[in-house]
């Protein structure tokens, strides 16, 4: 059943805000003129929000060659962005639902969530983004699906209707939530990630991780749209090899024959070829787990 932009606005109200730390990090960080110090005491301030900044700087995915015993060593060792970012993930994971009665299978979803963001992250370093700021396009693409979880928890049964509908008629999934609930999770996702006051870059990125063409596709945008077109790429792929499904192959292939004109351009290579460097995406994913593992921390 369509749902209406009150009922849309009022199942984002009910999300719980980011705690004040979060906010006054969100706020440091805009400014090009951001203290470490003043960073490091409001990090300090927060003891679970220290605990779990330093088990993700200590973690594989960042390879540090010494543990990181305090914030200001971890300021100093990953950078200010990197910190802003690792904040980012430490709120958005505490914040979302962590069940649904919908069916939404939510391994599945931070599995391809990691793999979006891990892919977007190898992307930029293949393109000369600066290794400071490729966090934003890890994160960019950890959170780019947030919209599903919502939707899940919120509208249980109509979801339910929305995943059976695109697995029964194989279709994309963003379709069928726009054909029976009037919206799609990358507009509710967006809509919690300005409630959150998250950069402006970010809230872009993930309102049109399924659409082009408009005046506010930055490159994290593309980033974010081209690598969820090759984690899908990659996951059919993988199901055919285990199947051996020719029809499986045939539906990777036009994904990659399908991207738009200015995502093509952005990554200037066809998602065959970026595949071929792509070998070692396990072991990167494997070492990013620790983002969606915080969850777990004892608070």
């Amino acid at each position: 059943m369509p749902i209406n932009h009150d009922q849309l606005i009022e199942m984002v109200d009910k999300i719980p805000t980011f705690q004040e730390s979060v906010h006054r990090i969100l706020s440091l960080t805009t400014s090009a003129d951001c203290s470490p110090k003043d960073l490091v005491q409001v990090i300090e301030y927060d003891p679970i929000l220290t605990m779990k900044v330093l088990k993700l700087v200590n973690s594989a995915y960042f390879g540090l060659s010494q543990e990181v015993t305090s914030v200001n060593h971890a300021v100093v060792y990953v950078g200010i962005n990197t910190i802003k970012n690792v904040a980012i993930s430490v709120a958005t994971t505490g914040a979302l639902p962590k069940t649904n009665k919908a069916g939404l299978n939510m391994n599945q979803f931070w599995a391809h969530s990691l793999a979006v963001g891990v892919i977007a992250k190898l992307l930029a370093e293949n393109k000369g983004v600066g290794k400071n700021e490729q966090a934003n396009y890890f994160v960019a693409g950890l959170l780019h699906d947030i919209g599903k979880v919502l939707f899940a928890h919120f509208l249980p049964d109509d979801y339910q209707q929305v995943l059976q509908k695109a697995e029964n008629e194989n279709l994309p999934i963003h379709q069928v939530e726009k054909q029976l609930l009037g919206f799609d999770h990358s507009e509710i996702g967006a809509m919690v990630a300005e409630k959150w006051q998250l950069p402006a870059e970010l809230v872009s990125s993930i309102k049109f991780h399924h659409a082009t063409g408009n005046e506010d596709q930055s490159s994290l945008a593309l980033a974010i749209y081209a690598a969820n077109q090759m984690a899908h790429y990659i996951e059919l792929h993988k199901q055919a090899a285990l199947e051996d499904t020719p029809h499986l192959l045939a539906e990777a292939a036009s994904i990659d024959e399908n991207l738009p004109a200015e995502v093509k351009n952005w990554l200037a290579w066809p998602l065959p070829e970026i595949n071929k460097w792509l070998s070692n995406l396990d072991n990167e994913i494997d070492k990013a787990i620790t983002f969606i593992d915080l969850s777990d921390t004892d608070e």
